[in-house]
């Protein structure tokens, strides 16, 4: 017979809703059922006696049990519901050291304790019957069916992989014992100070390393042991359920990505079918929009990326939408008005700080595009965003991430190779300047930044050209001394000339 520990009779479903009064004792060697406590014997080992029906009601009356429990060496008493205990006779209770609980449901107590202590194989079979029963009914989706098998068992259950917590339903899993559970066997069994955990690996050739963990706070042996039969039993429905999720996921992002092509294409019309099916994703292509991409850095699954984005993007207090498009996802942010300063900053932060939580899981480059407006600028935002990306990839340095607002310099030097993108950006970036100050930067990059000939060139004073250039880079955030800004202001001023 194993030992009645009191917290894993706490966790164990159908335990007959007890309720913990005095805690004294922890573990019982033995257990003791009576219909009263007239039949109550002296204990010869630790013992935890359950009554099913008691006669002492009465405050003295339950004074007088407890002493008399105690004094045959019961350590642990369980009395049915509905009888009242006073704080005295609670009180009296610690002070002999005895563990006083009332059970709404004594005989389902009584059962309970009989799995935990005598009958491992009854414990597995009830909790494989709990499970049967619950995959037996659909689910809406993953989610909904580990809530379902979650419910059934009484017990967490999570799908965890290497990098962390997948998916979970019910008591929580502590993260910190991720890295105590062993991922290429496939049954096992942890006990850890953070919980115990039974797990088996989930058969799913598009999953590796993912598996199904049933948990909970400090269960015994019996119980792991019985909660490891129970995955095993779970795992194919939740296998099958992974699969059939990730072919309904796949087809929804082939569906909004192809949609997300017709909106960019530049030759496309907006008729109202067009719109009606873009109202129907709850996008929307009025209003101001910020467009930002997330490729992966060498082989990542355009998919993977997507999971990646939508749970973090989803808790942002910015409308953002995403879908799949070439080596990764892009995605945008959407407002009704057009943001300020402070509020265009947060949001462009909060990416920032999505992205380095992304960067823990997949490697992958973000690039951020600039702030537009309407359908003609939602799509540039989105190339925008999708150059930036592609910068990004290349560029450890900025911790793989680039916001066009910050890097003028490198998007025009690669939108100069061909990208749509480079007229727009160039002219973004010069917007700041005056005329006059435009056109004395254009004189002064032509003449090698010398102060006299520009002033010579344009019949003004050298003191108001290098007024003007300071000025400029002033307006801009550029150091003018650096090679590469100049370079790049060239070509845009080229590109972009002032009228």
């Amino acid at each position: 017979m194993s030992a009645l520990h009191l917290d894993a009779l706490l966790e164990q479903p159908g335990h007959g809703g007890i309720e913990v009064l005095v805690r004294a004792a922890d573990a019982w060697d033995r257990v003791e059922v009576e219909p009263d406590e007239s039949t109550l014997e002296r204990a010869s080992a630790a013992t935890f006696a359950i009554i099913v029906t008691a006669s002492a009601t009465r405050a003295w009356q339950l004074d007088a049990l407890v002493r008399r429990v105690r004094d045959l060496g019961i350590t642990g008493l369980a009395l049915p519901g509905g009888t009242a205990v006073s704080a005295g006779t609670a009180s009296l209770a610690a002070r002999v050291g005895l563990t006083l609980v009332r059970a709404a449901r004594p005989t389902s107590l009584a059962r309970t304790c009989w799995e935990l202590t005598t009958s491992a194989d009854a414990l597995a079979l009830s909790l494989v019957r709990r499970v049967a029963q619950t995959i037996q009914y659909a689910a809406r989706d993953l989610p909904d069916q580990l809530r379902h098998l979650a419910a059934g068992i009484g017990h967490g259950v999570a799908l965890v992989a290497p990098h962390g917590i997948v998916q979970q339903a019910g008591p929580e899993l502590d993260p910190s014992v991720l890295a105590h559970i062993d991922f290429d066997r496939w049954v096992d069994r942890l006990e850890h100070p953070a919980g115990t955990v039974a797990s088996v690996r989930v058969d799913s050739k598009g999953s590796d390393r993912l598996r199904l963990a049933f948990h909970g706070r400090a269960l015994s042996l019996r119980q792991l042991a019985a909660l490891a039969s129970a995955a095993e039993i779970a795992m194919p429905a939740v296998a099958a359920r992974i699969l059939i999720d990730e072919v309904e996921e796949r087809d929804d992002a082939s569906r909004s990505s192809s949609l997300l092509s017709e909106l960019l294409d530049p030759s496309a019309s907006h008729d109202p079918e067009l719109d009606r099916r873009v109202a129907e994703r709850g996008w929307t292509t009025e209003g101001w929009h910020v467009g930002f991409a997330v490729q992966g850095r060498g082989r990542v699954e355009p998919l993977e990326v997507l999971r990646l984005l939508r749970p973090s993007l989803a808790a942002l207090r910015v409308r953002a939408h995403s879908t799949i498009r070439g080596a990764g996802a892009v995605g945008w942010l959407s407002f009704s008005s057009a943001p300020s300063r402070a509020e265009l900053s947060a949001a462009i932060a909060a990416l920032r700080e999505r992205h380095g939580a992304w960067l823990l899981q997949l490697p992958v480059a973000t690039g951020v595009g600039t702030l537009q407006r309407g359908v003609a600028g939602f799509a540039q935002t989105i190339h925008e965003a999708m150059d930036a990306a592609r910068l990004a990839a290349d560029r450890s340095a900025a911790d793989w991430f680039l916001h066009v607002d910050r890097l003028g310099i490198d998007q025009l030097l690669l939108a100069w190779t061909g990208s749509d993108a480079f007229l727009p950006a160039a002219r973004g970036l010069l917007e700041p300047l005056r005329v006059d100050d435009r056109r004395t930067l254009a004189a002064y990059l032509d003449h090698e930044s010398s102060l006299a000939a520009t002033a010579s060139a344009l019949g003004i004073h050298r003191n108001t050209v290098a007024q003007r250039i300071a000025r400029v880079g002033q307006e801009l955030g550029m150091d003018l001394a650096d090679p590469e800004v100049r370079l790049a202001l060239q070509l845009a001023v080229r590109a972009a000339p002032a009228r």
